[in-house]
């Protein structure tokens, strides 16, 4: 495969081409590569650049000196395969060099563009570009060392680069989960020793041991990778075992009423039902319910006693008898906390939910932060308010918020229930991308 790197300094990439296993791949004739640099193609003193219009900042590369430069190398090696960096572009992930891989190995020649400046004259884009890749959601001064992490990432692909193809077939983030810690001599460093699983010689112990940590470290600090997969039966018990147990609590008491008195609010079956059942299909351990009105606890019972007694609610509807069995009913919020640190023999870490926030910025916490709150080893329980949000003694209480829930319209009026199956959805639900 010929690959030709289109750059404005390709003394960048000498050492890069002449290292490890680029090296090697070169050795065995299974790429070749030519550098050539954009200002090759303009007259001594010409610049290769042009101010953008529309008064913008910055320059962009000159499309009439890009094309001169395209046409002498597909000229030279034939008609290329052309990958522009740019922040504009595909984002790269294991999956997206995959598909890209799958593209280009029948290629016989592959063109890599890297810009600089501002970037590259939007038309020659749009004519040219086979591919245009992103490495990640940030900004760097060239689209030099992007290029090299691309070919790095790609040419691992080529059969015989890397000496053991399994190594590639199993890298981190081939498939829903990363790999598992490895670890060498010496067995004692720094006080730390290399666990005695894998110095056992049970080879099938070491493997569920190896699937477990690679499990666990996935879900504790890439679960938004995880999530975008399918899983099997198997996997997802793997992963509920590593998620701290969740709680949600729904309030009708500290609550905001109309003209900004501080209240209770009435229990409404629909609510009752259907947060019961979002919250069993997110693995919720348990749903309160908290009203201190002695009327509303006891309509609150009636339903709750008629769904969880199996021979009356399961013979009736036995996935609603399921759903309405996690309910509890409480009179306040210490209640709740009370229950859920006897159970579980830690306090949880409380997150708080609105539709709008205009203070606490130091605690609002995206639905990608699951890492940051996991990380502190306790339950976690959702807060839902009532009628017009929660009173500011129960916002105190708070360790996070969830970002409000928006879209893209002026209207803000969903009801807790709704809110409730799509905050459950953002924080604990599959995101698969196919």
């Amino acid at each position: 495969m010929k690959v030709s790197i289109v750059t404005l300094f390709p003394e960048l990439y000498h050492a890069f081409l002449k290292t490890s296993l680029i090296q090697k791949a070169v050795e065995k004739q299974l790429l070749s590569f030519n550098l050539t640099s954009v200002f090759d193609y303009v007259e001594p003193k010409e610049r290769v650049d042009a101010p953008t219009f529309g008064h913008s900042a910055g320059m962009l590369l000159r499309p009439d000196v890009l094309e001169k430069a395209f046409e002498k190398q597909d000229e030279v090696f034939g008609k290329s395969f052309k990958i522009f960096l740019s922040p504009q572009g595909k984002r790269l992930t294991q999956t997206t060099s995959k598909q890209l891989w799958s593209r280009i190995q029948n290629h016989e020649h592959i063109m890599f563009v890297a810009s600089r400046y501002e970037g590259i004259d939007a038309r020659v884009e749009e004519i040219y570009a086979d591919e245009i890749v992103s490495v990640g959601d940030f900004v760097v001064m060239g689209g030099d060392v992007p290029a090299m992490l691309l070919m790095e990432c790609l040419f691992r692909h080529v059969p015989n680069v890397v000496g053991k193809h399994e190594s590639v077939l199993l890298d981190s983030f081939s498939g829903a989960f990363v790999d598992h810690p490895e670890y060498t001599k010496p067995v004692m460093w720094k006080n730390k020793k290399v666990p005695e699983i894998l110095r056992s010689g049970n080879h099938a112990a070491i493997a569920s041991w190896r699937k477990e940590q690679a499990v666990k470290l996935t879900t504790q600090k890439h679960f938004d990778w995880l999530r975008s997969h399918w899983l099997t039966k198997h996997d997802k018990q793997l992963v509920r075992a590593c998620i701290p147990n969740h709680y949600v609590v729904l309030m009708h008491d500290e609550i905001v009423l109309k003209g900004g008195r501080v209240g209770t609010t009435s229990v409404t079956s629909m609510d009752i039902h259907d947060i019961a059942r979002s919250s069993t299909t997110y693995n919720l351990k348990n749903y309160f319910i908290v009203t201190p009105l002695i009327d509303q606890q006891k309509i609150v019972s009636t339903i709750l006693d008629f769904w969880k007694d199996q021979q009356v609610g399961g013979e009736y509807n036995k996935h609603r008898h399921e759903a309405l069995d996690i309910v509890v009913l409480k009179s306040n919020l210490q209640a709740v906390l009370d229950q859920i640190e006897q159970q579980e023999g830690k306090k949880p870490i409380i997150i708080g939910t609105s539709a709008c926030f205009d203070q606490h910025e130091e605690k609002i916490i995206s639905y990608h932060d699951q890492e940051k709150v996991w990380v502190h080893d306790r339950p976690v329980l959702l807060l839902l308010g009532t009628g017009h949000g929660m009173a500011q003694q129960l916002l105190e209480k708070c360790d996070y918020f969830l970002q409000p829930l928006h879209g893209f319209s002026d209207f803000n009026h969903l009801s807790v229930r709704s809110a409730a199956a799509i905050i459950f959805d953002k924080w604990l639900g599959f995101d698969v991308r196919s």
